[in-house]
């Protein structure tokens, strides 16, 4: 099932996801070696930069996704809506640990809040996941989309 928001046959919204996630574990990863004895101010500097640039791309990475998700209809938007809710969540919790961080804020809160959104990130690429490799979002096939409760088991040949 193709989607709107596509270059070429390819879907934007998976190319640019990748920026969000990428930064944010990076981010959480400065937060663990500085909170390790990486005690360099360089650290947290780090950690800031990525968490900042991971809003920018996840900014970019939600307008193909909302495009998409608009073309959806029944189960599929719902799922898409819950994708769509939590990685909201996820950008404010990113967006309160970026001003606590500029506030000086204790740096295991914003490690903590860094290691939540990834926690929602998860959850939200299981979502993602479930669209795409269950249901056939954005992928282009002539086969049809898994039907919403299958579940299909098959054992592995005998050699």
């Amino acid at each position: 099932m193709k989607t709107p928001a596509s270059i070429a046959r390819h879907p934007i919204h998976p190319m640019l996801v990748a920026v969000p996630i990428g930064l944010w574990t990076f981010s959480l990863a400065c937060d663990v070696i500085y909170a390790l004895g990486g005690r360099a101010e360089t650290w947290q500097t780090a950690a800031l930069l990525s968490l900042v640039g991971g809003l920018v791309g996840a900014l970019l990475a939600a307008v193909p996704g909302f495009v998409d998700m608009l073309s959806l209809r029944g189960y599929l938007k719902r799922v898409a809506l819950a994708h769509m809710a939590i990685n909201l969540v996820v950008v404010g919790l990113y967006l309160v640990n970026a001003w606590l961080r500029s506030t000086e804020a204790p740096a295991t809160t914003t490690t903590g809040l860094s290691a939540a959104g990834i926690a929602l990130l998860l959850v939200s690429g299981w979502l993602g996941g479930k669209m795409v490799y269950v249901h056939g979002v954005a992928v282009a096939s002539d086969a049809a989309p898994a039907p919403r409760a299958a579940t299909r088991r098959h054992a592995l040949p005998h050699a």
